[in-house]
Order: C-alpha cells, then sequence, then structure tokens
C-alpha cells in the first residue's frame, strides 16, 4: 500500500492504473523482475551484441548479452558491499556511456531505484533532488566530481544533501580522494544476492522539468518500465532482430525506455551516443544497420538544417558517401517530448522520405502513450500529420487508454473533436509523486492521470481514436478571458520565409491580463522586421490572436529534451505590460 498517499487518493491511483477492468498486479509480461529478463538474455543469445557504444571522440565498444550481465553483476556486487540495499535509491551524476547502463541495470537488479540526474539543471536543483529522493550514493563521472562536491557537501543556501553516504567515481584518471567504481571489481561473476526482487520494486525516480515551483518526483516500479517496453514495441512491430539508437539524454525516460529498455526487452540491440550529432547520425544509422531511432523535433530541425547544408555543397543529404540505399534497413523516426509544428513535420518527411511515427508520454506515464500506426500507407499518415492543424499523436497502444477531459477537473468526459485535458489511464501510469500528497491528489483527481496537457481526438472509419496535442494547459495564452493555444499560433509563424523558429509568448499586460507576444529567430541571412511578421500573422489570424509585439534572439530555451520553455521567454515582453494594443 501506499502509506504516505491518503486512502482515497490511493483510490483514485489504482483506477488510474487499471486497463480496461484489468488491475495493475494482473500482470502482462512474463518476467519476474529486471534480472530475471537479464539473465533470459544472458543464457538464450550470450554472444549476441546488446550494446554498441560511441564516447565522445567516435571510440566504438560492443557489449554482449554475456559480458553485460559479468559487468552489471560485478557493478551489483560493489553496490551491495557499499551498504546499498533493496529499496534504496542510488543518484548519478554522468551522460550516456556504457557504464551509465551498467550502473542502471545493477541497481534494478538488486532491487534498487536509480535517480538520474541532469547535468544542465543548477547546482541547486540537484542538491533539491538529492535530498528529496533520499539517495545514499551518488556515482560521479570523473568530469563532474568537482561539480558534485559543492553539490552535496556545499554549505551555501539550497546545497547540501547529507542523506548521501559517499561519492563513488566512475571513470576517468583515479582521483586520491573518492573511490573508483572500476576499482572495487572483484573477479566474481555472479551477483552475490538472492532473486527477491518483484516487479513492484521501485526502479526510477525522475524528476519533472517544470519552470516554475519545486520539481515533482515520479516513481516508476521495473513493471512499468517492462509494460510500456512491451506497449512501445507491439506498436512499433519491433522484433529481436532489429535495433534501435539512442541519441537522446538517458537521465530520462525516453533514452532510457524506448532505446535501453524496449530492445533488451525484444532481445534486440541497441547502439548509444553520448549525443546527437548532425554529422554522424544518418553515417551510424547506416553503418550500425539502426532499425528505428527515437527523437525530438528540434533533432528534425538539425537535419533538415544540415540536409540543405549538404545540398549546398552537391553531396548526398544524408552525408559524405551515404546514399538512401544504404539506408535500406531503416524503418522510420519516432518522435515525441516537444513540440512538433506541422511545418517541420511535412519538411522532413518530404526531405528524407522517411516516416515519422509521433506519438506522446509523459514520464509520469513511463514514456510513450500513444503512436500514429505504423501499417497507415503514406497517403492516410499524412493526412494525419497535415489536414488538423496539429500532427495527431496517434492511438493509444495497448497497455493505457486514453481520453480527453473537461480541463476544469470535474471529471466530465468529451466527445471528438472537443479540446479539453488529455488523460491516461493503464498499467504503464506512475506510482505516485514521491512526497507530493498535494500533486497526487490534484493529479488523480477523478481514477485517471491528468496530463495537465490540452488536446482532442478525432474518429478514424475504423473506429479508432487519433489524440492531438494543442498545447500546455498552463501555457495557453489568456487574453480577455479567451484562451488560444500557442501552437496555433506557431504554425503561422512557422510558414513566414525566414524564420527558422518562431515561439508564441503568453506576456503579462494591463488591459487583457495577457497579451500574445512572438519571439523569433530568423535562419541566416534573412532580413525580417517585426512589421512584416505582424502583418503577415494579422492576414492569417484575428487581431486578437495575432502577437502584438515581436523579440528577436538567437538563443532557444529548450529542456534537455527539446521542449521549448516559453515561460522563461516572458520577461522579455515586460516593457509591453502597460500598452494597450488596438486594432
Amino acid at each position: 500500500m501506499l502509506t504516505s498517499v491518503p486512502a482515497d487518493t490511493q483510490a483514485n491511483i489504482l483506477k488510474a492504473q487499471t486497463l480496461r477492468g484489468r488491475p495493475p498486479s494482473s500482470h502482462l509480461v512474463p518476467y519476474r523482475n529486471i534480472r530475471h529478463l537479464l539473465e533470459n538474455r544472458a543464457m538464450e543469445s550470450p554472444d549476441k551484441v546488446f550494446l554498441i557504444h560511441y564516447d565522445k571522440d567516435g571510440h566504438r565498444e560492443e557489449i554482449t548479452y554475456a559480458e553485460l550481465n559479468t559487468r552489471i553483476n560485478q557493478t551489483a556486487n560493489v553496490l551491495l558491499r557499499l551498504g546499498v540495499k533493496r529499496g534504496d535509491r542510488v543518484a548519478t551524476i554522468g551522460y550516456n556511456h556504457s557504464d551509465t547502463v551498467i550502473i542502471y541495470f545493477a541497481c534494478w537488479k538488486i532491487g534498487a531505484a536509480v535517480a538520474p540526474q541532469n547535468v544542465a539543471e543548477d547546482d541547486r536543483r540537484i542538491a533539491f533532488i538529492l535530498r528529496n529522493s533520499e539517495a545514499v550514493v551518488c556515482l560521479v563521472r570523473e568530469e563532474y566530481l568537482e561539480r558534485a562536491e559543492t553539490i552535496i557537501h556545499g554549505t551555501d543556501e539550497g546545497l547540501g544533501a547529507a542523506n548521501v553516504r559517499q561519492i563513488i567515481q566512475v571513470g576517468g584518471a583515479k582521483q586520491p580522494q573518492y573511490d573508483r567504481l572500476q576499482d572495487l571489481f572483484t573477479p566474481q561473476t555472479s551477483l552475490d544476492a538472492p532473486d527477491e526482487t518483484t516487479l513492484d520494486d521501485e526502479s526510477l525516480l525522475v524528476y519533472t522539468s517544470g519552470t516554475t515551483g519545486a520539481p515533482k518526483g515520479v516513481v516508476l516500479t521495473q513493471y512499468h518500465m517492462l509494460v510500456d517496453a512491451y506497449g512501445i514495441s507491439a506498436a512499433q512491430g519491433l522484433t529481436g532482430n532489429q535495433r534501435t539508437m539512442a541519441v537522446l539524454p538517458i537521465h530520462h525516460v525516453n533514452g532510457t525506455i524506448v532505446t535501453l529498455v524496449t530492445p533488451l526487452f525484444i532481445g534486440g540491440s541497441a547502439v548509444l551516443n553520448r549525443a546527437y550529432s548532425s554529422h554522424h547520425f544518418w553515417e551510424r544509422i547506416a553503418t550500425e544497420k539502426v532499425n528505428m531511432v527515437s527523437v525530438v523535433p528540434t533533432l528534425l530541425q538539425f537535419c533538415c538544417e544540415y540536409a540543405d547544408e549538404q545540398a549546398a555543397k552537391g553531396e548526398s543529404i544524408f552525408g559524405p558517401n551515404i546514399s538512401r540505399e544504404d539506408l535500406s534497413h531503416f524503418r522510420h523516426l519516432t518522435c515525441g517530448a516537444g513540440t512538433l509544428a506541422v511545418q517541420l513535420a511535412k519538411r522532413f518527411e518530404n526531405q528524407f522520405g522517411f516516416k515519422i511515427l509521433h506519438g506522446y508520454g509523459l514520464s509520469e506515464t513511463t514514456c510513450y502513450s500513444c503512436f500514429l500506426p505504423i501499417e497507415l500507407d503514406w497517403q492516410t499518415h499524412q493526412h494525419w500529420m497535415q489536414d488538423y492543424g496539429y500532427p495527431s499523436i496517434g492511438v493509444p497502444i495497448s497497455t493505457n487508454e486514453m481520453a480527453i477531459f473537461d480541463a476544469s477537473g470535474n471529471g466530465q468526459e468529451l466527445g471528438p473533436g472537443e479540446r479539453g485535458e488529455i488523460c491516461i489511464r493503464g498499467h504503464n501510469v506512475m506510482k505516485y509523486y514521491y512526497q507530493r500528497p498535494d500533486a497526487n491528489t490534484e493529479t488523480f483527481k477523478f481514477g485517471w492521470f491528468r496530463s495537465g496537457d490540452e488536446g482532442f481526438f478525432e474518429v478514424d472509419d475504423k473506429g479508432r481514436h487519433f489524440f492531438f496535442i494543442t498545447g500546455r494547459l498552463k501555457e495557453l495564452i489568456n487574453r480577455g478571458g479567451v484562451k488560444f493555444s500557442p501552437f496555433d499560433i506557431e504554425e503561422i509563424l512557422l510558414q513566414i520565409p525566414g524564420v527558422k523558429v518562431g515561439l508564441a509568448v503568453a506576456f503579462e499586460n494591463d488591459y487583457y491580463g495577457e497579451e500574445v507576444g512572438a519571439y523569433v529567430v530568423l535562419q541566416e541571412g534573412a532580413t525580417l522586421t517585426e512589421a512584416t511578421i505582424l502583418s503577415y500573422c494579422r492576414e492569417k489570424m484575428s487581431f486578437e490572436k495575432s502577437p502584438k509585439v515581436v523579440v528577436f534572439g538567437t538563443e532557444i530555451p529548450v529542456t534537455t529534451t527539446g521542449k521549448y520553455q516559453r515561460l522563461k521567454l516572458r520577461d522579455l515582453f515586460t516593457q509591453w505590460k502597460s500598452v494597450q494594443f488596438k486594432k
């Protein structure tokens, strides 16, 4: 039982975790725990490559299932000797690396949960997360040891995490004041612990990336990870002879679940990159025979810009010496996390000829909750990507249900075409927010998980519900009581020749409460003026909905998973707070 959660909220959470009457205790996967799955794979396919890792210098490393299991056992034994127990939390400060993957699975094998840290966050935010997660040990890449010392043992306001008993160095040259993980290994290759872990053991404690307020800790279990991997692989037709590629950070659920846990679940392989690189993206897909890669919209933009540069030089849009025939094995890209504009989706698919399997999900639903069906023909796919003003995020995967409810939270379910809050229930819905009874009560108010995202659905001739996201409810622009989605306005901004990125921003205004502003990043060489942009928008939209002012910039505030952070731009418009804009 969730003893820290009131009984009525517990009941609502259980409803939100129930799938078409099937409770979460009635498992949909055949494994006892992640250890069971790992050891099965190591026994069945010991010589099959599971992980191909490229470091920042392009050095390539291969790890077979048998080698993976051995290295996981060695790391797990170290954790046990450090006093890490089943139910403990282990923090990591690092980046995409084979060592990080091994640490994650070692924690899961002994029933500990991982609390991965995003190094792009500020020190005080990381310190808060370390304290809130109650992590007992922090494993830190050598490059971040000095910073970790400040975060964990610092005495300035907001710093410090006394619950962290020890900092363990990972990789790099041995630093004298720290134990280095690799030096603590013994020759023993079996796990020195009984197999007591269950699917209900906590596995991940990830924190929301909201721009305001304290981050909320999302608690996921081993079952959440495996059942979402099951739903993802079924929706995409992924099988054990296929290979995924990770270019997104694995401190986030997208990188972890889609491109690590899912290939393990199906008995496939994964290619892990330190980070996205336009120069290496298609090259590695071609070289490693990758079948699927998970991206965010900003990476699609980078791909298109790189292709334009290549074409201008008279070379292949995929990169030097890479032809379309070299990519004959590649199937599709999945895309979620950020705002995907129709114009960008159309540009990418027309330019490269590969489908974007657009989808949607949140950390609170483990990862993906829906995708465009993979079997759609090109014409039908384009219909759902382009004809409704937003690219469809598709239909629910088999492990959850979706619906649209009145955004006020009154529990009224809405019909086709009606905008409201996207809500989800199923076996991949999180355990709860850690130590946040207020958030749990509101989020599970009527027995569904409330996403905070606005959307709608339409029905196809087979009766399937195709969902769309139109914006974050908190980011809707409330001008004099009339609400506008920033997505709608941004679609128009992106139609203007010379606009690279256009974001609609709600800024404080004395006359209407909020007004509409536009933050614009121009393409190289473009000479657009504010007057030109405003005039174009007012030809396409009503005066009320159109931006009233334009702020030009070069930096785009995004999270590490590519989500635009519009709220961080509000202060750029403060000088227009007292201005009344008239037609």
